[in-house]
């Protein structure tokens, strides 16, 4: 995978130790790493840099590790990431609070480093398989991120790069109704101005590409919405 391919893990601790530690470690695990130092920061440098996953502290100034996850988990169309509540607090109450609120996993303090990074990779594999390698199957059509290849009923498909991401995408949630604004992010990347028509221009030759060698077209058109793989 590419740089730019490459997971975001988003750590947000008040204790710039643990930031250093968790930043260190992830990065040494072949991670990108985006950090915050309170709750207010988390939540604007997730609308920004859509990380994969968030490592959320509970205790956080402004707004506590909870709030953050509930304002993530409540918003329509929001973040896509994991998030892994990370906490000294180890009573059944508080982990099952934290997971009712929307965490996808509870890590409590002290935690080993090792079980966090299997942690994040689960939660990865789950939320976003493709970036963590694994091949997609959806109906006739296998993908493979490492090699690169894409399949068809077992005959192979050739695509560009970026028609390669958006089947890619499609396919991590199949099903799923895509806005051309929310493939625009995922594809292109939110410090990049493209053209909501551009979408259209790239699903169109996505399209042509997968019907290449016969079968029908798997993409749906949702008037007014966007595009969904069913």
């Amino acid at each position: 995978m590419g740089r730019t391919d490459t997971p975001l893990v988003l750590v947000v601790d008040d204790e710039p130790a643990q930031r250093a530690l968790l930043s260190y470690n992830l990065e040494a695990a072949g991670f990108r790493v985006a950090t915050a130092s309170d709750g207010e920061e988390a939540l604007l440098l997730v609308s920004e840099e859509a990380p994969d996953v968030i490592l959320l502290d509970w205790m956080l100034p402004r707004v506590s590790g909870i709030e953050v996850c509930r304002q993530l988990k409540a918003q329509k169309g929001g973040s896509d990431a994991a998030i892994i509540m990370v906490s000294a607090r180890s009573d059944e109450t508080d982990r099952v609070r934290g997971l009712e609120t929307g965490a996808d996993d509870y890590i409590t303090k002290p935690y080993s480093v090792n079980e966090l990074l299997a942690r994040v990779r689960a939660n990865l594999r789950r939320v976003r398989p493709a970036r963590a390698g694994q091949v997609l199957e959806v109906g006739d059509l296998t993908l493979d991120p490492e090699a690169h290849r894409v399949h068809r009923a077992g005959q192979e498909l050739h695509l560009g790069p970026t028609e390669f991401r958006l089947l890619s995408a499609l396919m991590e949630k199949p099903g799923r109704v895509w806005t051309r604004e929310a493939l625009l992010d995922r594809v292109w990347g939110r410090d990049i101005y493209v053209d909501t028509r551009t979408v259209d221009v790239h699903i169109g030759r996505l399209r042509k590409a997968l019907m290449a060698k016969g079968g029908e077209d798997p993409i749906r058109t949702v008037r007014g919405a966007g595009y969904s793989l069913d």
